[in-house]
């Protein structure tokens, strides 16, 4: 099942778990991920159980008698336990309604978080040879879900799509400048006391953020995979319970994180694939509520990450790795829809997004004709037997003398140096422009082709425009952060003072008493009794006869 950040994978196997006879197994591939899962479900009266490295002998001893005695309805555990065999053997012996396996875009060697020990499950197959197999993920193409069911030995399975769009988030990207710490800094301005995570590029920029951050008022804190066990768990902890506001983080941190009031998510350099990118931002607003992204990016971002795939040794492997960062280059520069963009890759098809990105929202703005020169960029791809990359297509058209270029006896092009008044930053938009209008794609070794638009731009059936701001980087974008309206924040503060007292005293994370789309459904009905407060989205009988009673007092004096 392929369903996006947010969408309802977990309920679609966690509700008909419920129903059957036995337990499911959910293979999940990160602590913070399960013990969310976990707690979120106990919450709600369900008993589940995660196995963990964390746990000692007698812990993981008392699961397995709960196990045994058929008192759980939901195991988690991650994919490296099934190296166990004293474990594998221990599943035999109880009764398994299916398995699940969560983030299986990790299965897929094609995939963004390919994961050696997700490979092996295909052994699933082996050991259960007649216990059914459920595959869910946000982030899959269609060759990566083909690559899904293939590893898992899948026989002839049910594929269900979900749409791509995600209409509560509203997409920004900017152009970094310098360090991007005032933009950051403005940005977060929009969302005093609300939460978000913060991407940077490495541990190092976490730490400097972070410590930034709180320079300026802003409780933050850092994680990245080098900190020590304790301390990660300790701002993890910090962030679901709601005792910081940002975590500045790698991409160690979260994969499929369920805090559900997660207001924003910035990105402080070019992610390295759209599949990480989408997962990232999906991790905003999965309360359904109205959320922000935005991505701050510099060309040297890119030429950074093809530096780091350089180093591999040459495969098809590699070449993908190249034609992911190509495609974030472009998402970044891009001027048509952002949302319409992230759908076409996952090959699904939505109409633009009218009011969920910036593309869409600003105002048109001056735009410059660039045909002509277009139409130079063009010829002099053709002329060198579409068989070269970006750079060196560029340096023929300015007329360098580099040795490779009189070798290949390019000097004696027609096209050769009739581009010579125009800078490199220049022709590297005019580059990007085209790619973006599918007039160029690229060939073997990264070497630009002309596509169908680009003979049609040749032939003058085509017009090729480019929005005058992308050649004068120092036009600034205004930002407009994107909120609920009609709610009383008065009340809704006073709400979510009360479910932090409650969170603490339970230890347990803020979101998982009340979401933040719950409160604000209170805050606008305030309701007067149990029967009102059931008809509010999120309060169930078991949430009520925890909590109900105290937050109708709280409305009880608002009143």
């Amino acid at each position: 099942m392929i369903l996006p950040t947010g969408g309802g994978k977990s309920l679609c196997y966690q509700l008909p778990s419920l129903l059957m006879d036995g337990v499911t197994v959910v293979v999940s591939p990160l602590l913070a991920l399960m013990y969310d899962q976990v707690s979120a479900l106990k919450a709600n009266g369900i008993k589940a159980q995660m196995i963990s490295s964390m746990q000692n002998e007698e812990e993981i001893f008392s699961i397995y008698q709960s196990l045994i005695e058929g008192e759980l309805k939901l195991l988690y555990v991650a994919p490296e336990r099934f190296a166990s065999f004293e474990f594998v053997n221990f599943l035999k012996s109880i009764k398994i309604n299916f398995f699940v396996i969560d983030e299986a875009h990790c299965v897929s060697e094609w995939g963004h978080e390919f994961r050696v020990d997700y490979r092996k499950l295909n052994l699933l197959r082996e050991n259960f040879p007649s216990t059914s197999i459920a595959a869910f993920t946000a982030t899959a193409t269609p060759k990566v879900a083909q690559d899904i069911k293939y590893a898992l030995r899948l026989n002839e399975p049910l594929e269900v799509r979900g749409k791509i769009f995600r209409k509560n988030l509203h997409i920004s990207v900017e152009s970094r400048e310098k360090d991007g710490k005032k933009q950051l800094l403005d940005f977060l301005k929009n969302f005093k006391n609300e939460s978000g995570i913060v991407y940077a590029f490495s541990r190092k920029q976490t730490e400097s953020l972070a410590v930034f951050l709180h320079a300026n008022g802003i409780k933050a804190r850092a994680f990245h995979a080098g900190l020590p066990v304790h301390v990660k768990e300790n701002t993890f902890k910090a962030f679901v319970r709601d005792e910081i506001q940002v975590v500045v983080a790698t991409i160690a941190f979260g994969m499929g994180i369920d805090k559900s009031n997660i207001r924003f998510v910035v990105h402080m350099n070019l992610p390295k694939t759209i599949e990480n990118y989408y997962q990232e931002i999906g991790r905003a607003g999965r309360d359904g509520l109205e959320s922000d992204v935005l991505l701050l990016y510099s060309g040297a971002d890119a030429v950074m990450q093809r530096e780091f795939i350089d180093q591999l040794e040459e495969s098809p492997y590699k070449q993908n790795a190249f034609n992911k960062i190509e495609q974030m280059s472009r998402y970044a520069s891009m001027e048509e829809c952002r949302h319409h963009f992230i759908a076409a890759y996952f090959e699904d098809e939505i109409e633009n997004c009218l009011t969920a990105c910036d593309n869409c929202t600003e105002e048109a703005g001056e735009k410059t004709d660039i045909t002509l020169d277009a139409q130079k960029f063009l010829s002099c791809v053709y002329r060198t037997n579409q068989s070269f990359g970006q750079a060196y297509v560029i340096d023929v058209l300015r007329g360098s003398s580099m040795q490779k270029i009189l070798d290949n006896n390019h000097n004696a092009l027609s096209v050769y140096g009739i581009g010579i008044e125009k800078s490199k930053t220049y022709w590297e938009r005019v580059s990007e422009r085209l790619m973006e209008l599918g007039a160029l794609k690229r060939g073997e070794f990264r070497s630009l082709v002309l596509d169908v638009a680009g003979m049609r731009i040749l032939k003058n059936e085509l017009k090729v425009s480019i929005k005058e701001e992308r050649l004068d980087v120092k036009v600034k974008k205004e930002f407009v952060v994107h909120k609920e309206e009609d709610v009383n924040s008065e009340v809704f503060e006073q709400l979510r003072a009360l479910r932090g007292e409650i969170a603490k005293e339970e230890s347990k994370p803020a979101y998982i008493i009340f979401g933040d789309k719950t409160l604000k459904e209170m805050a606008k009905s305030l309701p007067k009794n149990k029967e009102e407060m059931l008809h509010v989205s999120g309060v169930g009988e078991v949430k009520f006869e925890r909590y109900g009673e105290r937050f109708l007092e709280l409305l009880e004096t608002i009143k």
